[in-house]
C-alpha cells in the first residue's frame, strides 16, 4: 500500500537495442553549442567551454512515433545528437574514469523552439520553455556498449529525405569522457541519467508533415513524424 496522496507517475524508460529489457531513466542533461561548425552557425566562439541544460525525463519519445508540434512557436528546430546512457555515478569524476560509467548509447533528437530561445537570451531570461517540452526529445534504442568507448562514425539527420546534418563525432570540441566529467563537477551523477552531447551544424526548422530520420554510426537510428 503505498503513502502517496496522488498517483505516482510512471518512471521514463527506454528499450535497449535487441532485448525486451528497458533502461528507467532519471534526468537528461544536456551540451550546448559542442561542435565548432555549430558554434559559429550559432554565434558563438570556438574557445568557450560548453554549457548545459536540462530537458525533464518524461520529454522523451522513443519508438518512432509521432510527435506533435509544440504551441507557442512558429520556429521549431532539429538538433541530431549522441545520446550518452549512464549506468554509474559520482562526482568530481576524472576523464580517465568517465567513460566506466557509460552502460550505453543511443541517438537522440533535441528539438528547440528556436524564437522562444531567441526572445529570451535577448532579455537575459532563462530559456527552459525553448528547450524542456513536450516530447521535445525523441530517442531511439539504447545499444549497449563495453567500457563505455565513445563511438567514433558519423552522425546525420535528414528531413523528408534531404540531409539537413552530416558530421563526424570526431569534431565534438570536449569528447564524451570530459563531457561526464565536466558534467559532475556540477552534479552528482547517477545511474539512469543521459547526457545529450550536443549537435553539428545544420540545424534547421521543421513543420508538421515532416519525417525526420537521425542515424548516428554503430549506434543506431531515431525516426519521428511532426504531427
Amino acid at each position: 500500500m503505498s503513502d502517496f496522496v496522488i498517483t505516482a507517475a510512471a518512471v521514463p524508460a527506454l528499450p535497449v537495442e535487441g532485448t525486451s529489457a528497458l533502461f528507467p531513466v532519471r534526468r537528461i542533461l544536456c551540451v550546448g553549442r559542442n561542435y565548432a561548425a555549430h558554434r559559429r552557425e550559432m554565434g558563438g566562439d570556438d574557445r568557450e567551454p560548453p554549457f548545459f541544460f536540462a530537458k525533464p525525463a518524461d520529454a522523451l519519445v522513443a519508438g518512432g512515433g509521432d510527435v506533435a508540434y509544440p504551441s507557442v512557436t512558429a520556429n521549431l528546430h532539429h538538433e541530431m545528437e549522441l545520446v550518452a546512457a549512464l549506468g554509474g555515478g559520482g562526482a568530481d569524476i576524472s576523464p580517465a574514469d568517465a567513460l566506466s560509467l557509460v552502460w550505453g548509447y543511443a541517438a537522440g533528437v533535441d528539438l528547440t523552439r528556436r524564437d522562444l530561445q531567441n526572445a529570451a537570451k535577448d532579455k537575459g531570461q532563462p530559456w527552459e520553455a525553448s528547450k524542456g517540452f513536450d516530447q521535445s526529445a525523441p530517442i531511439g534504442p539504447i545499444r549497449r556498449v563495453s567500457g563505455g568507448a565513445q563511438p567514433q562514425g558519423r552522425i546525420s539527420l535528414s528531413v523528408n529525405g534531404q540531409t539537413r546534418q552530416d558530421a563526424h563525432l570526431s569534431d565534438m570540441i570536449w569528447n564524451v569522457a570530459e563531457v561526464i566529467s565536466q558534467a559532475s563537477r556540477l552534479w552528482r551523477l547517477a545511474p539512469g541519467d543521459l547526457i545529450f552531447t550536443g549537435t553539428p551544424e545544420g540545424v534547421g526548422p521543421l513543420v508538421r508533415g515532416d519525417r525526420v530520420e537521425g542515424l548516428i554510426e554503430d549506434v543506431g537510428a531515431v525516426g519521428f513524424t511532426l504531427v
